[in-house]
Formats: C-alpha cells, structure tokens, sequence
C-alpha cells in the first residue's frame, strides 16, 4: 500500500489516536484567562466625518496586570556553596 493511500483511510469511531485526540479536545471552547468586565473596552477604530477616529483600549484597575513579575521569579535554585576556583600552573595531560 502507498503513503498516500495509507495517509487517506479514515479512522475508526472509537479511534484513540492523537489526532482523533486532538480533534476532539479542539473542539470544546476553552475559557478564557482574562474575563473583561463592565468597565474594560478593547480598541476599536470608528469612521467619523470621513476620518478613522481610534479609540484606545481601557483596562480597569482590577484586570490590569502589575508592574513586577510573580513573587515566584525571583527565587533563584541555590546549589550550595560554589566551588573555589584553583589555577593550574602547569598544564597536564589525562592518562
């Protein structure tokens, strides 16, 4: 049988491959993380008087995001004390 031919058979009802996987997890609406309220308005442009007139999003201060990262970027992995630097003198062969 050819690639082509092999590429083209349909797969079976309850096929659990990962594309039929995929097709079906699509599927479903996922939600959003950002759910806009009343107050938030995303951009938008308007011809008015034959001129485009933009507006400007606005985010309210309960959605704005803040201005540092999360607390949990900050920490760094410690591996313990470094090892100390020792210089060699003389250069060496491995054996």
């Amino acid at each position: 049988m050819s690639l082509q031919k092999y590429q083209r058979l349909p797969h079976a009802l309850n096929c659990d491959c990962s594309v039929c996987w995929s097709r079906t997890v699509t599927v479903k609406p996922v939600p959003s993380r950002f759910t806009q309220c009343d107050q938030c308005r995303p951009a938008s442009v308007q011809l008015v008087d034959g001129h485009w007139k933009p507006t400007p999003r606005f985010t309210c201060a309960k959605h704005t995001p803040s201005a540092r990262p999360p607390k949990y970027w900050h920490v760094v992995y410690d591996s313990g004390k470094p090892a100390p630097y020792v210089p060699i003198s003389k250069p060496f062969e491995l054996e």
